[in-house]
Formats: C-alpha cells, structure tokens, sequence
C-alpha cells in the first residue's frame, strides 16, 4: 500500500524550506588550479601547532570578513535567534550559564572570543622559542566549532544577501577550504558539521570540479 503522506492528525508534514545555497547555478563555479586538499596538508618542515595556529587566525580573520559583508542585514528583528537549519545555537558565557541571544549578538561573542584567544601571547605564541600551551588542541577545537556556527548562519540566513552582492563564490571557497581544513586535523565533531552535509556532497568531488572560483584569493599566509 502507498504510505500516506500526511500526519497521524491528518496535516501534511511541513514542506522542507528550499535552500538557495544548494541550486545549480551557485554551486557551479568555475576551476582554478589549486586543490583544497593538498593546501591544507601540513608542510614537512612546519610544526602542527604553528599551523593549526597560522591557518586558525587565518580562517578567523576571512570568515570575519564574509560575515561583514551581511552584516547590516543580520538584525536582532531579522535573526533573532543564532540558527541554521532546524538547529539554535546557544552561547555559553565563562560560568557555563546558557542564554538564547540574537545571531548578530551571538557572533560579537564569538568573534570577540576569538580575537582574544588568537592575540593573547600565551594561547597562540609568536615569540620564538616560546611553548604552546598543553590546552592548544582544545582551543583551536574551539575556535573552529564556533567559526562553523557562523558559516552555517551565512549560508542558512544570508545567502539571498551574498548572491546580491556576487559573493557566493568567495563564501562556497571559503567554506569548502575550512571543512577540508577541520577534517584533515579532526577539528570539529562531525555531528556539530551535519547539518550542513547536503552542501558536503558537492565538496566530494575530484580537484577538477572543484568549488573554488578563479578569483578567489589563497591567503599569504597559507602560500608555502
């Protein structure tokens, strides 16, 4: 017999909203001549904490970036919640108290975390001969949970916006290069990173179809 496709109660399920992120047209860009994967490989003659360090701040400083660009269009009255997807993010303060905040207020917390963790000397040494501290890996763990939570924002949230201002391209980039990145190191539980998997698959395809447009500039600091 055909299943029914409505609910116990006699409604039909909600229809799942449409996501402009995954339509042909703006996953479709064009092929540079670089691979996500081989960049994010460590070096030989690099230490991994230097690294994870130089490509976190990185990564920090260009999803910063993105977000700012949509900035004025992520209001308290327009996202009023930190979500993407059917998920709500919480922000939890030094004493572990939750509190459900707006998105623009959820990502001042995070990028004003995260700025401070990056440029305190004791978390992310520049100093030579200086030790990183044993609580590293836990902090870039982090850091890159919380730069998830806005990329997924801009892609759930404000991708109408980016495509008004042509920036698709430079978010699919950058998203695709911070996925590669976290997984190559196993720096975000992929649970956290689910919600996200029907745009994953488009980052599962050889170097040649890859989703980098030819613009998109390879951050100096990742050019060894």
């Amino acid at each position: 017999l055909e299943k029914s496709k409505t609910k116990p109660n006699g409604k039909k399920p909600p229809a799942e909203e449409k996501k402009q992120y995954l339509e042909a047209e703006f996953t479709k860009v064009r092929v540079v001549d670089f691979d996500l994967k081989e960049l994010v490989l460590l070096p030989r003659e690099i230490d991994l904490n230097e690294w994870l360090a130089s490509n976190t701040t990185t990564f920090f400083n260009l999803i910063n970036l993105q977000y700012s660009t949509i900035s004025e269009f992520c209001t308290g009255d327009t996202c009023q919640a930190m979500t993407a997807c059917n998920t709500i993010y919480y922000w939890y303060d030094e004493r572990g108290k939750k509190t459900k905040c707006t998105a623009p207020q959820y990502v001042d917390f995070v990028m004003s975390l995260v700025q401070k963790l990056v440029t305190e000397e004791e978390n992310f040494p520049t100093k030579y001969g200086k030790e990183f501290p044993n609580s590293f890996d836990s902090l870039v763990k982090k850091i890159c949970r919380y730069l998830f939570h806005v990329l997924a924002h801009l892609y759930w949230a404000h991708f109408k916006e980016t495509v008004a201002l042509d920036l698709q391209g430079h978010l699919n980039t950058l998203y695709a290069h911070f996925i590669v990145f976290v997984r190559e190191f196993n720096l975000v539980d992929p649970k956290e990173t689910c919600i996200m998997d029907d745009l994953h698959c488009y980052y599962s395809l050889p170097p040649s179809l890859s989703l980098c447009p030819q613009n998109y500039s390879v951050p100096s600091i990742l050019q060894l």
